[in-house]
């Protein structure tokens, strides 16, 4: 029992007739339900598009609703003529492509439990995560994920081996091309259709959906387990909140990897509830490329997706010689930010405020916009980290709003969200339709509603300590509440930094505020039980090298960069900048540029590209030991 809480934002009858209307909608219903509805109302609308296999003359690959789900039921067949029984786990490790969702929707259709696992784990975490979840089926893309899959196929439990990439299919009867494997289905199912039949009778809302394995920023990953109810509810009210309950005239990217929930809902439930068109891009290198493509009406960004999006606006204006058109565009952001500001809750739209931005928009707004790929977009969201206030500034400055949202997988994905239905920028909204959230004694963020997990697949000690005894998700977030409604997340509980001096002090804050030099890509502040605040900092690889371009400076490689003097000033300008806006305790007395970027690769960011903090200060400790080495002014 958790005590001395805040009061909901909303009564508890109108929060429990939002449920009660999202739960009519979804009761007594599965996947396998949601599917053919779709299948059938929007038969042969596309679904899914990618770059693999295009047919001649066309840009993408594409499968109909339709198609889509007779694959799922071929795919289904197939694993059924595999052995595959009733809750058995199906292990998928593959880019963002047509055949990751088949495989999905294919291990629903045969009762069994799909999981993504993220490309980039060493063959060791996978080996963790098969030894515990025991899959018996494997789908994988190509020879880098088999030899991640080393010590999980070693393990035993698996009875067959799919690869997508039929060239790199090993010898031996464990291994079968996923071309062969669904053909194989096909035939299976012709003859056995009962047997399909009969494993979708064994689905109920309460089954597994899946597994989702924690991307891993305290240690091993934990497998959360959604339900069909859980993933249907959130994609309905996620879609209602974001004012996406329309789907079917939607186009959007899938680029996030599919272990991660934000991508899970937005990519693969809420189209199977909804329909629309998802175009699939296995590199997310290539995202920009694909939105100047497709130009989708809804997009979703990770912060550090905006972040990047800032940086690369700010880098070609400063390398603008003509001072005209400088002036042109900063004049014209300066009245997308007052247009999108005039909207927020609590703000007030002029006609003069509206004409501004249109004259704005018109003159180089809907320019910019169009470059971006980003001039169709409805409805743009973030989430996974908060969104820096001045990203969402900046985006606003173009007459974006990009919508912070947050959630976690232990709840399914959005709990809380801004939408059309109301916004401030620099928080992260309401609640979702009949979701309970509130705030502790200490400022935790609490969750309840039926988008609460089942539990960690197998670990009942860490789900006690994370579900109480009433229900409440204890999400381990730090927040504040405004007399309007809208929720902001201050930090992780544990890692606020405590200094020795006895201050709580927010890291994400203080990197925010960093990040916001162009040339900056990753900013980790450091404190704890020390006597003041340091930060370790990385060069941004795509835009430090373009500045030191314009400003003359030579290197070899980025390493060589991060030790010029004049590079090296820039970034004590921008600490400079950022201690301007801190208060003493948090300014940022000693830091040191390394000498690489951050990668999910290196181990110090997440898949979702989220700060690792324990391997930083795990691998970077001499570095960390040696800005405490003498003490700071």
């Amino acid at each position: 029992m958790t005590d001395a809480l805040t009061t909901p934002t909303l009564d508890n009858e109108t929060v429990l007739a939002e449920r009660a209307r999202i739960e009519a909608t979804v009761a007594g219903r599965t996947l396998i339900d949601s599917l053919a509805d779709t299948a059938e109302r929007h038969a042969d609308q596309p679904a899914y598009s990618d770059r693999h296999d295009v047919p001649e003359g066309e840009s993408w690959r594409t499968l109909t609703w339709r198609e889509t789900r007779e694959t799922a039921l071929d795919v289904a067949a197939a694993l059924v003529d595999a052995g595959i029984g009733v809750g058995d786990t199906v292990a998928i490790m593959a880019t963002n492509r047509i055949e990751h969702f088949l495989a999905d929707m294919g291990a629903v259709h045969a009762a069994a439990t799909p999981m993504s696992i993220y490309n980039t784990l060493s063959p060791a975490q996978v080996g963790f995560i098969a030894e515990e979840s025991t899959p018996a089926l494997a789908v994988l893309e190509n020879s880098d994920h088999l030899h991640r899959w080393t010590e999980a196929i070693a393990g035993g439990s698996l009875k067959r081996v799919v690869v997508l990439d039929a060239d790199a299919v090993p010898e031996g009867d464990l291994y079968l091309s996923w071309a062969d494997f669904v053909a194989g289905g096909a035939a299976y199912r012709a003859d056995h259709a009962d047997e399909l039949r009969q494993r979708h009778a064994e689905l109920d809302p309460s089954s597994p959906a899946t597994i989702l394995y924690t991307s891993g920023t305290t240690g091993n990953p934990k497998g959360v387990v959604l339900t069909h109810h859980n993933v249907q509810y959130e994609a309905f009210s996620t879609m209602e909140a974001a004012g996406l309950e329309g789907g079917t005239s939607h186009v959007q990217i899938s680029y996030l990897p599919l272990a991660h929930i934000a991508e899970r809902v937005l990519g693969l439930y809420g189209p199977q509830v909804l329909g629309g068109h998802t175009h699939c891009i296995g590199d997310p290198a290539e995202l920009l490329a694909a939105l100047g493509e497709v130009h989708p009406t809804a997009f979703f960004g990770v912060p550090r997706v905006w972040e990047k999006i800032k940086t690369g606006i700010s880098a070609k204006l400063a390398a603008d010689p003509d001072p005209a058109n400088v002036k042109l565009v900063e004049d014209s952001m300066a009245a997308g930010l007052a247009w999108v500001q005039a909207q927020e809750v609590g703000g007030t739209m002029t006609p003069e405020i509206q004409a501004a931005y249109e004259e704005a928009d018109a003159a180089i707004l809907g320019f910019l916009k169009l470059l971006l790929g980003l001039d169709q977009v409805t409805w743009a969201g973030s989430a996974a980290a908060p969104m820096p206030l001045e990203v969402a500034k900046f985006m606003a400055g173009l007459g974006l709003k990009v919508y912070d949202v947050y959630g976690m997988s232990e709840v399914t994905g959005a709990v809380t969200a801004n939408g059309p239905g109301g916004f401030k920028l620099g928080t992260v909204g309401r609640p979702t339709p009949g979701m309970e959230v509130k705030l502790a004694e200490d400022g935790e963020v609490l969750i309840r509603g039926p988008v609460t997990m089942a539990g960690y697949h197998r670990q009942e000690g860490a789900t006690r300590n994370i579900i109480d005894e009433d229900g409440w998700v204890h999400s381990g977030d730090i927040g504040t509440l405004d007399d309007d409604g809208f929720f902001s997340i201050v930090d992780r509980k544990k890692e606020l930094i405590i200094t020795s001096a006895g201050k709580n002090i927010a890291p994400s804050n203080i990197e925010n505020y960093l990040k916001e030099s162009p040339i900056i890509g990753h900013a980790m502040a450091i404190g704890d039980n020390q006597p003041y605040v340091v930060a370790v900092l990385t060069l941004d690889g795509e835009i430090a090298p373009l500045v030191a371009e314009k400003i003359g400076v030579t290197y070899t490689d980025l390493a060589d960069l991060s030790a010029r003097p004049e590079i090296r000033a820039m970034v004590q300008d921008a600490v400079d900048k950022a201690n301007a806006r801190l208060s003493r305790p948090e300014q940022v007395k000693a830091w040191e540029l390394l000498s690489q970027e951050w990668t999910a690769e290196s181990a110090e960011l997440t898949p979702t590209l989220k700060l690792k903090r324990r391997v930083v200060n795990e691998k970077y400790a001499d570095v960390v030991e040696g800005l405490y080495a003498h003490p700071a002014e």
